[in-house]
């Protein structure tokens, strides 16, 4: 399964309106031959009456990428930088804007990608550098590793690209989650197994592929140099090499520590079946020593199914350090996203909260992004219950609970049968806006484009 990133978070956000309203359209943002705006569909959509909710029109900032452009990872750094990655350009894309999302610079393919290249992932460090990771194959090669490319001018260039290498050749690797910590430490997690040969494939029609057998492993490596050399690999699951874990999205706070959400499927130890998993966390104060005993959450409300093809789990904290869990589970009566959260950093966990309103099988993308103490933004992608792909925001308090309906952020529905990746990315910008980006093929075309919009309350 797997193609997606970490999204930076963006502290100390002010939100001024705690409840929700219709939005209106306003005015294209998109100048330049570098994006093209989306014209005659509605900006946005929401359920009640009161404040208003703008978004901007939805803009192609894949525009000039060959092919299909899809599985989008966003982050923001100040002061109004908003960087994009995702998979295309013949490689890994990559587009950034210097005015908080409005306007995005023409697409580039991220140094060091082109080829057999995947699940982009992306951070900015408090020092502005900006470290774009992907997971790359050689044409030689079936094993799969992590790549850090590295830029000092805020995303203009990419001048250092740093192979992350497993022990030996032969391994399975898929997913890579980047975070930036205190100094020039960085912490990167990844899906590794000693063994390609091992691990069988399960795809979706239209989606990308789960895993039905294998050595599949969470783990992590830290960089205390920038990325320049790195650490061994390390565990966070038990029973290592077949610990069933994988998709590790992950947070650092400020003191450095690390907070990882991962999902973990049983596995048979004869046969390497995979079985129904559950999301677990998990958390380090350094990155490199992890409990023996990984928290499962919330098992009652469902599992994750074996066939499950999307980025199913993400981890987000808010400018307090309170932290937000969200996945969905595949159960009898439907696909469900769920949320929930810590103020104890990760010791102990609100009930679980649904977050997606209808009642079918369809794919739901859940992920969040912090903001104030106390709110974060949840948004989700699916392809239901209308008639194609559709990216929906809805701001969420500890203290008061959802503070409006569903708002409709894209302004047209994707097809259905083209996929858009298994990621979207958000982020939360100064002065309460949120950034978000996703992937959907329009009308009658038969790829998937990125596009961006701004929400602002």
């Amino acid at each position: 399964m797997f193609t997606r990133c970490l999204r930076s978070r963006a502290a100390g956000v002010a939100l001024v309106v705690l409840t929700l309203a219709a939005a209106s359209a306003c005015t294209s943002t998109a100048t330049g031959p570098a994006v093209r705006t989306t014209t005659g569909v509605p900006g946005s959509t929401s359920l009640a009456t009161g404040p208003q909710v703008t978004v901007t029109p939805m803009t192609d900032i894949s525009a000039g990428c060959l092919g299909n452009s899809s599985e989008v990872e966003e982050a923001f750094a100040p002061p109004s930088y908003v960087y994009a990655e995702w998979i295309g350009c013949g490689g890994i894309g990559f587009a950034r804007s210097t005015d908080s999302g409005r306007h995005f610079g023409a697409a580039l393919t991220v140094a060091g990608s082109r080829g057999a290249s995947w699940d982009p992932a992306i951070t900015a460090a408090a020092d502005g550098t900006v470290y774009a990771a992907f997971m790359h194959a050689s044409p030689r090669s079936v094993s799969g590793h992590p790549v850090v490319a590295v830029s000092l001018d805020h995303g203009a260039s990419f001048a250092q690209v740093r192979q992350v290498l497993p022990p030996a050749p032969g391994n399975w690797g898929d997913r890579d989650f980047i975070a930036a910590g205190p100094g020039h430490r960085l912490f990167l997690t990844w899906d590794y197994g000693p063994s390609a040969a091992e691990v069988k494939t399960l795809c979706g029609k239209g989606g990308s592929c789960a895993y039905s057998k294998g050595d599949l492993n969470a783990v992590i490596q830290v960089s205390g140099n920038g990325g320049a050399t790195w650490g061994p690999i390390v565990h966070l699951e038990p029973g290592f090499p077949i610990g069933g874990g994988y998709s590790a999205p992950l947070v650092v706070s400020p003191d450095g520590d690390v907070d990882v959400l991962f999902i973990a499927h049983p596995t048979d130890p004869g046969t390497d079946t995979v079985h129904p998993g559950y999301e677990y966390f998990t958390s380090s104060a350094d990155g490199a020593r992890w409990p023996a005993d990984p928290r499962r959450l919330w098992p009652g409300v469902g599992t994750v199914s074996v066939p499950e093809w999307w980025i199913d789990g993400d981890i987000s904290a808010d400018a307090a350090g309170n932290l937000y869990a969200t996945w969905d589970t595949q159960t009898a009566a439907g696909d469900v996203g769920w949320l929930t959260y810590s103020r104890d950093g990760g010791r102990t966990w609100s009930a679980p909260l649904r977050v997606t309103p209808d009642t079918d099988h369809a794919p739901h993308i859940v992920e969040s992004a912090g903001g104030q103490a106390g709110v974060a933004y949840v948004a989700w992608q699916t392809s239901a219950p209308a008639p194609g792909y559709a990216t929906y925001l809805r701001p969420f308090s500890i203290q008061r609970g959802w503070l409006g309906p569903a708002i409709k952020v894209s302004g047209a529905f994707g097809n259905p049968a083209v996929w858009p990746g298994d990621t979207f990315g958000i982020a939360v910008l100064p002065g309460g806006s949120i950034s978000l980006t996703w992937g959907s093929a329009l009308g009658t075309s038969k790829v998937s484009a990125i596009f961006s919009s701004v929400l602002t309350i």
